[in-house]
């Protein structure tokens, strides 16, 4: 089984990318094969709305680094996404990702994986980016594994927001128990 990590935000090792690794170690610590991708750098260009995707069944526009996560994504067994909250929803990185997913849709690419929803937020709208986060994978037909959402402004905060460290840690023990019983 293999669990990926993706943090939209556009901040590297941002408090994103830490709460989202939160998870990760847990499943690392019980020898759980883990990734992590950050789209902090990445080029996503939005969706065209073209609909060519329908015929072609991928997206058309192969001129950015859309393709190459999208696969990684792919081969994953567990998906944690993550985004910083950007006026009470999802950073527009990760919003040109999952729009970009729709050429996937049609023939149900991402259908039967595991998902955990994760957002950050200053002091308001996590529970929005995480609504958003999980409409993308309920309609990818993802099983929900959970949410967290932490709080954080500052690199490095939310790792001082205990309930969400704890939540983390529960969803990545739920993680392993999963694995180790599909495993067994």
């Amino acid at each position: 089984m293999r669990v990926l990590g993706l943090s939209g935000s556009m901040r590297k090792d941002g408090n994103t990318a830490q709460l989202v690794k939160v998870i990760l170690q847990r499943c690392e610590d019980a020898g759980i094969k883990t990734d992590f991708i950050s789209l902090a750098g990445k080029k996503i260009m939005p969706c065209l709305g073209c609909e060519k995707c329908k015929q072609r069944k991928w997206c058309i526009n192969e001129s950015d680094d859309w393709n190459d996560i999208v696969l990684e994504v792919m081969k994953s067994d567990v998906l944690i996404v993550g985004s910083p909250t950007y006026y009470y929803d999802v950073g527009g990185q990760l919003k040109n990702f999952i729009d970009r997913t729709y050429s996937l849709y049609h023939d149900r690419k991402l259908a039967g994986k595991k998902a955990v929803a994760v957002a950050v937020h200053a002091n308001k709208g996590a529970t929005r980016a995480v609504q958003t986060i999980e409409g993308f994978l309920s309609a990818h037909e993802f099983a929900s594994l959970g949410e967290v959402s932490g709080t954080g402004y500052h690199e490095g905060d939310v790792l001082n927001d205990t309930e969400a460290i704890k939540k983390a840690q529960k969803i990545g023990d739920k993680i392993v128990r999963l694995v180790k019983k599909n495993h067994a």
